[in-house]
């Protein structure tokens, strides 16, 4: 059975990860947009992506647009292929709490 990953498991970056495995593999998403769509604050989304950045599963990039400062994050292949372990070992979990419930 595939293991949960300490660092995906826990429930804010389980949501930015699930929100990134979404999307395709060079799409990138905007600091600000991912912001509003989990409803978090700017410092708490920031110390979550960068403890994901850390591990190599998300990449963020800096740019300027219109001479603005923007942020952007996108899921690295290392960081799909981690959810997706981590994504196989809940429904895993899931499969035998059903079960223990049938019998």
């Amino acid at each position: 059975m595939a293991e949960l990953d300490p660092i995906i498991h826990q429930p804010v970056r389980l949501r930015i990860m699930a929100t990134l495995a979404q999307l395709d593999d060079e799409t990138q998403i905007g600091f600000t947009t991912l912001r509003e769509l989990l409803g978090l604050s700017d410092g708490n989304l920031s110390a979550h992506l960068r403890k994901l950045e850390e591990v190599g599963f998300v990449s963020v990039s800096k740019a300027f647009v219109a001479r603005k400062p923007q942020t952007y994050v996108r899921v690295t292949g290392r960081g799909r292929e981690r959810f997706s372990i981590h994504v196989e070992a809940l429904q895993a979990l899931l499969g035998q709490a059903n079960q223990g419930e049938k019998t």
